[in-house]
C-alpha cells in the first residue's frame, strides 16, 4: 500500500438506506449526497435534489508499475475537501445499474456507489451510506429527480487511515493458505476460470470464487439480495465468521462489494482487503496461477 496518512482504527462505517429514509431526510443540515455514475451526462439528465456528482476514476491511478492504485493520501485529501467532506458529516452514495440496452462503455454496471463508498471510509469518513437500490429503487418507487446542480463548499477534511481494512501483497502471501483464511476471487466466473485481460489467466492458487454480482438483485446491481439468501450463498461456499476473509478481484473495485457486505452489512469480524487483486499477483513473474473450477 502507497498511503502514508495517519492511521487510525475504524470507526463508524457503512450503513444501507432505502428510498423512504432518503426521501425523509433528503433536507437535512449538513447531509451530502454522491451521485457516482459513470456517465455525466446522466447525472445532467436527472439526479435525487441536491446531489453532487463524482467520478469514481478521480479515485485511482497509476503509481509505479501498478496501473490501478488508490489515489495518495495527500490527493485524496484536497480531493474530499474540494468536495466539502468531513469525517462525521453523512454521506449517502448512490449509483444505478446499467439498462439493458444501455452501452457498458458509457453507463456504468452499478457497482460505482460499493467501490465510492469504500473509498470513503478508507480515508477517513465515518457516516457513509449506500442507497439500497440505487436510483433505479429511487425511480421506481417515485422518488423526486432534478437537473439543478448540487452545490460544494470547502472544508478542512483531514486524511486518516483505518489501520484494519487493507492487507499488502506480503501479507496475502503470507497468510492465504493458512486453514482458517478464505482468499475470495469476486471477479466473474469466466475470468476466474479461464482467460481475461490480464496476461495470464486463471485466479491466484487457494482463491475461491464468490462473483460479486451474486449477493446482488439480478435485475438491479445496486440492490442487496435478502439477507437470509446472502448468508445461504455464503454457507454453500463455507465462508463462515470465524475466518479471515481477504477480498480480491482484478483490480481491487468489485471487491469493495463484497468487503462491505461481509464486514459492515453481516458483521463479519475479521474482513480485510486486498486491493492489487490479481492485477498486482501476475506483476510478479514467478507466481502461478490456476485454470479451472477448483481453487487449486
Amino acid at each position: 500500500m502507497n498511503d502514508t496518512g495517519p492511521k487510525h482504527p475504524v470507526r463508524g462505517g457503512i450503513q444501507w438506506v432505502t428510498r423512504e429514509w432518503l426521501a425523509a431526510h433528503l433536507n437535512d443540515a449538513g447531509l451530502i449526497v454522491i451521485d457516482c455514475r459513470q456517465n455525466s451526462h446522466a447525472y445532467f439528465t436527472d439526479h435525487i435534489p441536491g446531489a453532487i456528482h463524482l467520478h469514481e476514476g478521480l479515485l485511482r491511478m497509476h503509481i509505479g508499475r501498478m496501473p490501478v492504485c488508490w489515489i495518495p493520501a495527500e490527493a485524496a485529501q484536497v480531493l474530499f475537501r474540494t468536495l466539502g467532506l468531513a469525517q462525521d458529516r453523512p454521506i449517502v452514495v448512490y449509483s444505478e445499474g446499467r439498462p439493458k440496452n444501455a452501452a457498458a462503455a458509457t453507463a456504468g454496471d452499478g457497482l460505482e456507489a460499493a467501490f465510492v463508498a469504500y473509498t470513503l471510509v478508507r480515508f477517513g469518513c465515518r457516516r457513509v451510506m449506500i442507497l439500497d437500490g440505487g436510483l433505479l429503487q429511487w425511480r421506481t418507487e417515485g422518488g423526486l429527480l432534478a437537473q439543478d446542480y448540487g452545490e460544494t463548499s470547502p472544508s478542512a477534511f483531514m486524511v486518516e487511515m483505518p489501520i484494519e481494512l487493507v492487507i499488502g501483497y506480503e501479507e496475502c502471501v503470507r497468510i492465504k493458505d493458512r486453514p482458517e483464511v478464505i482468499l475470495l476471487d469476486t471477479r466473474p466466473t469466466a475470468w476466474y476460470e479461464g482467460p481475461g485481460p490480464w496476461r495470464r489467466s486463471g485466479h491466484i492458487p487457494g482463491a475461491v470464487n464468490l462473483p460479486a454480482t451474486l449477493l446482488l438483485d439480478p435485475d438491479n446491481a445496486t440492490l442487496l439480495k435478502s439477507e437470509t439468501d446472502i448468508r445461504s450463498i455464503l454457507a454453500d461456499r463455507e465462508i463462515t465468521p470465524d475466518k479471515t476473509i481477504i477480498c480480491s478481484c482484478g483490480t481491487g473495485r468489485t471487491a469493495t462489494s463484497v468487503f462491505l457486505i461481509l464486514k459492515w452489512y453481516l458483521g463479519y469480524p475479521d474482513v480485510v482487503m486486498y486491493e492489487g487483486g490479481f492485477t498486482e499477483w501476475v506483476s510478479h513473474e514467478d507466481n502461478k496461477t490456476v485454470t479451472g473450477t477448483l481453487p487449486r
